[in-house]
Formats: structure tokens, sequence, C-alpha cells
């Protein structure tokens, strides 16, 4: 995707955009692809459930403040590697989750980082847990917070988000609220999360 695709001031509408564009990574000679089929938008300064909520400004969240385009990779509980889009012109600290993703390419990657034994390629229900919900899908894809801010555009990117020119209508798309943010009051509630509805790789 193009620098100006990241650039756009609505979050929300962005977060609708990317499902069912490729995420892919590329590290070592390694390649994994993912459709993506699931995000949350998060928009600062409004959203209490935004990390830079009332513009707050933090080692880790100043990623956010900078021009669309970025990874903004956080360490959630200590465990999980959590993969954002950072979209807006710069100081709107606005980002997608990446929450889920179909896998595409790379499957046997995916696989070993995530720990899967080579039986579990023939169990339906245990393959979707491969990259459904974003600490699995980041563990999946190798991504990890050394990468935060690396832009999507840069030449010697080893990641990025392709258009292969998949399109979902509409009605393909389901909304709802976002999810382990209780303790952001009304924002709690606002239906920033969508999903590809008849897809299986979307935690339920």
């Amino acid at each position: 995707m193009p620098p100006a695709f990241y650039l756009g001031t609505d979050v929300v509408e962005l977060a609708r955009t990317l499902l069912g564009k490729v995420l892919v990574t590329q590290f070592e000679g390694a390649r994994t692809a993912v459709r993506i089929t699931e995000t949350e938008a998060y928009r600062a300064p409004d959203d209490r459930a935004c990390h830079a909520w009332n513009n707050r400004r933090t080692s880790r969240t100043e990623v956010m403040f900078q021009s669309g385009g970025r990874a903004y990779i956080y360490l959630c509980y200590g465990i999980h590697h959590l993969f954002n889009v950072v979209t807006a012109p710069e100081g709107m600290a606005h980002a997608v989750l990446i929450r889920a993703g179909e896998p595409l390419e790379g499957l046997g990657y995916m696989m070993e980082r995530r720990g899967f034994p080579p039986e579990f390629a023939g169990e339906t229900k245990k393959m979707q847990r491969l990259t459904t919900g974003p600490g699995a899908l980041a563990n999946a894809l190798g991504l990890s917070t050394k990468w935060t801010g690396q832009r999507f555009f840069d030449a010697d990117a080893p990641f990025w988000i392709e258009d292969d020119g998949f399109r979902v209508p509409d009605k393909g798309i389901s909304a709802g609220k976002r999810v382990g943010v209780d303790y952001a009051g009304p924002c709690a509630d606002w239906p920033w999360r969508f999903w590809l509805s008849d897809s299986p790789y979307v935690r339920r």
C-alpha cells in the first residue's frame, strides 16, 4: 500500500478498509502472509481505550504520534506482542490493532513459531487458532516490539501490507465492541471492532 493510504484521518474507516488486505513478513528468507480478517480502531485524544487517550505521550506511545504507515508493537501482560498499524498525519495518534488473519503463505514457518506440531495441519479447529487473536497473529508472523516504529513502505522493510485485489462487500463485514477495554467507560461500547463475517479465522 502507498504511504498516502495510511494518512486518512478516519481510523474507523481504515480499520474496515484493512479487512481483506494481505499482511506480509519476510525475516531471513522466511516469508509469511495472512489475509487480515479482524481489526480494532483506536483514536486519540477522546478514546479512553486508546493508549494515547488525552494525547498522553510516553516512550511507548510516541510512535503513535508520528505519521501513519508505521508499526506500533507493544507487549501485553509482559507476554504477547500486539501489532498495530499507525494511521493519520503526524500528531493525531490513531492506530488499528490487527487481531487475526487467514494464513496464505509460509504455513510451516508460522506453525514452528507457534509451537504447533505437524499433525495439527490436518485438524481444522486447531489450525484456526494459529493466527486468531492478536498475540497469536504477531507470534506466527514473527513480529515483536523490536520492530515498533518501522515504516511499511521503506524499501528494506521486513513487513508490509498488500492489496491483492480481494474485495469485501459491506454486507460481508460485521462490527461489535472492542475486546478487553471494559475500563474505558462509555468508549468500551463503541462498535470499533470489525471482522469478515464468514471467516473462520476470527476470535469469537
